[in-house]
């Protein structure tokens, strides 16, 4: 009897793994720069909606840096296009940046090797023939910036199981800011044409925090200077430019970070 009850049970494991559908998760080969190499890499299946989750892995060497999705006054942000046909979107997130001061500019960014989510889009949930085929350019810096270019497609025509590429998109996901809430987030406090006044929250026994505004929809912004006083921590947010009309879109988006970790948002339109 045991014997039966094992082979049964053998036999709907086999079964099961043969009628599961398969996993896509692979990478693309290494793209190399001076200052580091870059790569994609995707994990699992489409979901329901169509989705596939990725990761653009930036490896940098030891004294290299690369930029935030708002580089400030000057810099090459992360920017990934696909062909609209085959994948209707690539969208990027990004982990909370650093602040970084070279002598004559400041800027958001990365002194070391980062995972930037990405999110694709896929018509009818169906895989293209030809691999998940993106155009990447990123900076990568030293003393000065290199634009990094790069064509990188992922493999789908024979589908595997890779665990090393699922954790990748899994510990780039699990490293984004929370969400923003009523207790830790940013409000917009006031604006006038030069500048914007945003308000934090903070947790308990937080002492200093550090604003990152992106500049987009025709926006652009300069480094945010912090004002604490009266209980309340503010930041003063010059605006450089602004659309002739106010965008439709979902606001500024803005990330918040703090020895209590970070979070990210939207800022209504100034």
């Amino acid at each position: 009897m045991a014997m039966r009850i094992t082979s049964a049970i053998a036999a709907a494991s086999l079964a099961a793994f043969v009628v599961s559908p398969p996993a896509y998760a692979g990478s693309s080969g290494w793209h190399d720069s001076e200052g580091g190499r870059i790569r994609l890499v995707t994990a699992s299946q489409p979901d329901a909606s169509g989705q596939l989750n990725g990761v653009l892995q930036i490896d940098l060497k030891p004294g290299w840096k690369t930029y935030w999705r708002d580089p400030g006054d000057s810099g090459v942000p992360p920017q990934i296009t696909v062909d609209g046909e085959q994948i209707r979107e690539a969208k990027m997130a990004f982990p909370a940046p650093v602040r970084h001061d070279d002598g004559y500019s400041e800027w958001a960014g990365y002194d070391r090797s980062v995972l930037l989510p990405v999110s694709f889009t896929l018509p009818d949930r169906a895989l293209p023939e030809g691999g998940i085929a993106a155009t990447v350019l990123v900076g990568i810096c030293e003393k000065i910036c290199i634009p990094v270019h790069a064509d990188l497609v992922v493999e789908t025509a024979h589908p595997t199981h890779a665990v090393i590429e699922e954790a990748l998109v899994r510990n780039a996901q699990a490293a984004l800011p929370g969400p923003a809430t009523p207790a830790f987030g940013a409000s917009l406090a006031g604006s006038h044409d030069k500048a914007m006044t945003v308000a934090a929250s903070l947790p308990q026994a937080v002492q200093s925090a550090e604003l990152f505004v992106a500049g987009e929809d025709g926006y652009a912004f300069g480094t945010p200077v912090a004002k604490a006083g009266d209980g309340k921590f503010t930041f003063e947010v010059p605006v450089l430019s602004r659309p002739a009309e106010k965008p439709s879109g979902e606001g500024v988006p803005y990330t918040l970070t703090s020895s209590a970790g970070a979070v990210s948002g939207f800022l209504p339109y100034p």
